[in-house]
């Protein structure tokens, strides 16, 4: 189905998303695009996108916790309520139509960049939580799992202001947790588009590779270099989806 060169062009995809993903989110905003313009249907292109980004997410998780950065046994209740929010998410998906997100949700990551841009020790250290760890698995989980099964633009870049404002997180943490509940997510999305037919599992896979490494390269840097690295990523990441978004919906 593909030619050779596509094939490179997506195995470097999904370094590449990988790559960003792992340290800010939006690895989506660089995959998806290239599936599309492959012809693929929006719903297969949705459902490939999740398998590709299972492998990516995973695998910075996988890294974080070995560097200590997230320590999984904290992450068993949420992981399973963002699953199963995910799962409700991606059900909805092929039943509705999403468009009403893409007016309210640049409005949204806006905010977030210039919150963040205006506020330069936000991540910086630990702080003390705002909430419970039960109620902040509970509302986010569910929440940001569904989201990321509805629509999902944004879910890396919400989960990482969730740990850092709910529960006090620098930004190094907050981008290790994030990896593991976009991993839920992941899953739990992936599960209905398997379910519904709508995955491509060559593309899939050879993207899944590239999304290995690239999650790899990317969450050792943010573990040797912390909230100074990822900071200006972040910000760029969230710009970049932002106007993606903006540009979608023109």
């Amino acid at each position: 189905m593909f030619s050779p060169w596509q094939l490179a062009v997506l195995f470097f995809t999904g370094l590449a998303a990988g790559f960003v993903d792992s340290i800010a989110g939006g690895g989506g905003l660089i995959a998806l695009p290239v599936l599309l313009s492959f012809g693929l249907e929006p719903q297969v292109a949705l459902g490939t996108n999740k398998l590709q980004a299972s492998f990516g997410s995973g695998s910075a998780s996988w890294h974080y916790a070995q560097a200590k950065t997230v320590l999984l046994k904290d992450c068993a209740r949420g992981f399973a309520l963002t699953l199963l929010g995910a799962a409700l998410g991606a059900l909805a998906v092929q039943q509705m139509n999403p468009a009403f997100l893409r007016r309210a949700i640049p409005l949204l990551l806006i905010a977030v960049a210039l919150y963040t841009l205006f506020r330069p020790q936000l991540g910086a250290h630990d702080l003390r939580p705002r909430m419970a760890w039960g109620w902040f698995d509970l509302i986010f989980g569910l929440a940001l799992g569904f989201y990321d099964g509805f629509f999902g633009p944004g879910a890396g870049t919400f989960w990482a202001m969730a740990f850092m404002l709910g529960l006090g997180f620098n930004m190094t943490r907050a981008t290790g947790y994030s990896k593991v509940m976009n991993f839920a997510s992941n899953l739990g999305s992936l599960a209905l588009f398997l379910h519904g037919g709508n995955v491509l599992f060559g593309a899939g896979l050879l993207m899944g590779a590239g999304q290995l490494l690239g999650a790899r390269f990317g969450s050792r840097m943010v573990i040797a270099r912390g909230t100074r690295f990822i900071r200006p990523i972040f910000i760029a990441v969230v710009f970049a989806i932002t106007l993606k978004l903006l540009l979608t919906r023109s």
